[in-house]
């Protein structure tokens, strides 16, 4: 008996240590040169007066992603939308946190709000923190990797903005709950969707319609993504400084709340526009690149707080 309960031991260890090495591994083969599609539905409204919105279909020819840290319980990934030979766009990233307990939840209206989970709630998950272009926080859940049957995938409910595609044009609603799956795909990744559209008041939460989303992430000959890695060498360091001074900021623990205009500009205008400035210049002067960025972050966390959230 001793024996067989040694061996349970060995194999349940064994079974610990590779675990995190097969999620890392499903992780990072998201990365690459892609050619992706992304397609949205809303499906279903409780309401019969509801008029359900127009499907919503867009392609980008490549969009390269790309791990820019890596250490035993992160990884940082990067994505880059390309356009054309000279117009790179900086996309979203998702950094993946393993038995990560640190939280800035979604509330409503540009505010996120912390919390720390217990170890034992989070023990073998790993969080998918996503920001903004401008590296501002935008959602983040937890939840295991699932490796069965041949299959390779991460599923989780957390609540969010609304989505860029909608933000500018919707205002009968102020959260959506995305039910995220990623999947490992033969020709790449799959990210899968099942979102709820709320609006959420003082007296809670109205669900007003589903949606069903498919971003479906196919690689393509490396060669498509040349540029986006040239532009990324010329602008990595400053952005490495950016996602430096906002782990400042979710370093402090508490709640967050941004400002929807400073000087009348959005904060990744005003990153965006910092960021061709410094461009030739940022290695030489790391330090005031630095103190300029978390000045401009800083001026949208008191603008906040100070005169509202400028609806």
């Amino acid at each position: 008996m001793k024996k067989t309960t040694t061996l349970f031991s060995m194999f349940a260890a064994f079974a610990a240590i590779a675990q995190p090495a097969t999620d890392k591994e499903a992780i990072k083969s998201m990365c690459g040169c892609y050619k992706v599609s992304f397609d949205y539905a809303e499906t279903f409204a409780a309401d019969t007066n509801y008029e359900l919105h127009d499907q919503y279909h867009a392609k980008a020819s490549a969009e390269w992603i790309f791990v820019e840290e890596e250490s035993d319980d992160k990884i940082v990934i990067q994505h880059l939308l390309v356009v054309s030979d000279t117009v790179i766009i900086k996309h979203w990233r998702q950094d993946w946190l393993y038995e990560n307990r640190d939280f800035h939840h979604f509330h409503k209206d540009r505010t996120w709000n912390y919390a720390q989970a217990k170890p034992e709630a989070v023990k073998g998950q790993w969080t998918q923190k996503v920001y903004q272009v401008d590296d501002s926080p935008r959602y983040e859940g937890s939840a295991t990797w699932v490796h069965v049957d041949g299959k390779h995938f991460w599923e989780n409910t957390t609540d969010a903005p609304l989505p860029r595609r909608e933000f500018s044009k919707r205002s009968d609603y102020n959260v959506m709950e995305r039910t995220n799956r990623h999947e490992i795909t033969n020709e790449g990744w799959l990210h899968e969707q099942d979102n709820l559209k709320i609006v959420r008041s003082a007296e809670g939460d109205k669900v007003i319609v589903a949606e069903k989303g498919l971003n479906n992430y196919v690689k393509t000959d490396d060669s498509k993504c040349e540029a986006a890695r040239h532009w990324w060498k010329e602008n990595s360091v400053y952005w490495a400084l950016v996602r430096a001074e906002w782990d400042k900021v979710f370093a402090q623990q508490e709640d967050l709340q941004l400002a929807k205009k400073v000087d009348d500009k959005m904060l990744w205008q005003t990153l965006f526009a910092m960021g061709d400035e410094w461009k030739s210049k940022v290695q030489s002067e790391p330090k005031k690149a630095s103190a300029e960025i978390a000045a401009t972050i800083d001026a949208f966390v008191k603008a906040a707080a100070e005169t509202g959230l400028n609806e």
